[in-house]
């Protein structure tokens, strides 16, 4: 049995998923972004926004990295509650918004203290995590592009690392739909944007809700898109909400703070966290809202009826 085996199994006994693939396979991931880019599958916008960033190579600390690997955790929706002043709206949050940060490192440290007794070492990978779950095996594509885990259904959040472990295997998968998702049309029927389309399981960004709700709140929603479309206060749920596949998942929408209408009025104002109420700062930092205050004016008064 190699060593990534018996990882992986006392990983999945601290509540992580993973799979491991050789560090080799960077360049088959690098190949597999620009090959998109080629065949037209995301413009420049798409491109610029969310796949620039990644590094497909080791950092300097552990340039002779042997392997990659990906987990994910269970992480559920969170439900937040405003207040306009007149009535009391509940606000979802979907999974990997929140607490990313500290999700990630807990992982990177639990990863590192398996492997501390052999001697191996483990560093932060910026890498397509959904592509690598889904090559790796750990994960597959649902018809809406969302990734779906054995057990964790879409609600789950994905990390990823470098070690220079030796892999002792390569396993490496198509990219492909879950088999459920060949004869289920769900999602794509309650995409009200038409994001879904019937031929790739590649999401049309241009017309994604959450590709939109995920900018600066300076910038004005498309005027096709419908103010009734939105659910959540960044990211969408139509589709993660309903979908066959997330039952056996059984991840609880879990309730965060409720904000009072002053606190409402503040966040809808775009006040920045420096001028807020001690108090208010203070709740958003425990809820890991702070990162969201770029969006939240122009989502929530969405959401309040208020845009």
């Amino acid at each position: 049995m190699s060593p990534g085996s018996n990882v992986i199994e006392d990983l999945k006994s601290r509540g992580y998923m993973a799979r491991i693939v050789p560090a080799d396979r960077l360049a088959d991931l690098r190949e597999d972004i620009e090959a998109g880019r080629r065949d037209g599958l995301y413009d420049d916008e798409l491109y610029g926004a969310y796949l620039r960033h990644f590094v497909f190579g080791p950092p300097a600390e552990l340039r002779d990295a042997k392997s990659l690997v990906v987990m994910a955790t269970a992480q559920s929706p969170v439900r937040f509650t405003f207040h306009d002043g007149q009535r009391e709206v509940a606000v979802t949050v979907p999974p990997t918004y929140l607490h990313a940060r500290e999700t990630d490192r807990k992982a990177q440290e639990t990863l590192a203290e398996l492997l501390a007794p052999a001697g191996y070492r483990v560093a932060p990978a910026i890498l397509p995590k959904k592509l690598l779950a889904v090559r790796s095996g750990l994960a597959a594509y649902g018809r809406n592009n969302v990734t779906y885990v054995a057990g964790l259904g879409s609600f789950h959040r994905l990390s990823a690392f470098y070690t220079d472990m030796p892999c002792g295997g390569d396993e490496w998968h198509e990219l492909a739909m879950l088999d459920r998702c060949g004869q289920c049309r769900l999602c794509q029927a309650l995409c009200p944007a038409g994001a879904i389309g019937p031929d790739r399981f590649l999401l049309r960004a241009e017309r994604c809700i959450v590709f939109h709700n995920e900018k600066p709140s300076d910038v004005p929603f498309p005027a096709w898109m419908d103010p009734a479309w939105h659910n959540s206060l960044v990211g969408c749920m139509l589709c993660q909400g309903k979908c066959p596949e997330n039952r056996g998942a059984a991840q609880a929408c879990r309730e965060g703070a409720t904000f009072s209408a002053d606190e409402t009025k503040l966040l809808l104002a775009g006040t920045a966290i420096g001028q807020l109420p001690a108090s208010l700062a203070e709740k958003l930092e425990a809820h890991d809202l702070a990162d969201l205050l770029e969006v939240m004016p122009r989502n929530l008064g969405v959401l309040l009826g208020l845009v």
